[in-house]
């Protein structure tokens, strides 16, 4: 019986795409004007590290707030990233510096244009597709928790 129920696990496991093995990141809400986000947050160095690898799909109002332990030239790429993204590199108070445009599967470095404390990744073209550019700010970035 108990080898049933480990190989019916394993079973589960192995069929599950990959985005559902991940673990689940807390959801924090941000607003870019009247656009609503919920941000995965990814504040510890292992979430960073993993961030949307192998994920296949995003929906449209999700993004990842990745929270860094102090600013800093920040740099993303891609590798084992499946999704199209646009990151926005944010300063301290949620002021956008600069987004760029990142390819899956590709090294790439993409970095912030100054000292940037978040990065706010979402569906390729989303900021443009809403107008949102450096100088903007995305609010409820003070709810963030502390990088490690």
């Amino acid at each position: 019986m108990l080898l049933r129920t480990v190989l019916l696990a394993l079973s589960l496991i192995v069929s599950m795409p990959a985005w559902a093995q991940q673990p689940q990141l807390p959801l924090l809400e941000l607003f870019a004007g009247m656009h609503r986000i919920e941000a995965e947050v990814a504040a510890t160095p292992e979430s960073r590290q993993t961030g949307m690898m192998l994920r296949t799909v995003m929906a449209p109002q999700r993004g990842m707030l990745f929270v860094f332990p102090e600013a800093g030239i920040q740099c993303m790429w891609m590798r084992n990233t499946l999704l199209p993204l646009s990151v926005a590199f944010l300063d301290e108070k949620g002021k956008i510096i600069n987004v760029e445009d990142m390819q899956p599967k590709t090294d790439a470095n993409h970095c912030s244009a100054g000292p940037a404390r978040f990065a706010l990744e979402m569906n390729l073209g989303w900021f443009r597709s809403r107008g949102l550019g450096a100088g903007f700010s995305i609010t409820g970035i003070g709810k963030a928790p502390a990088g490690r």
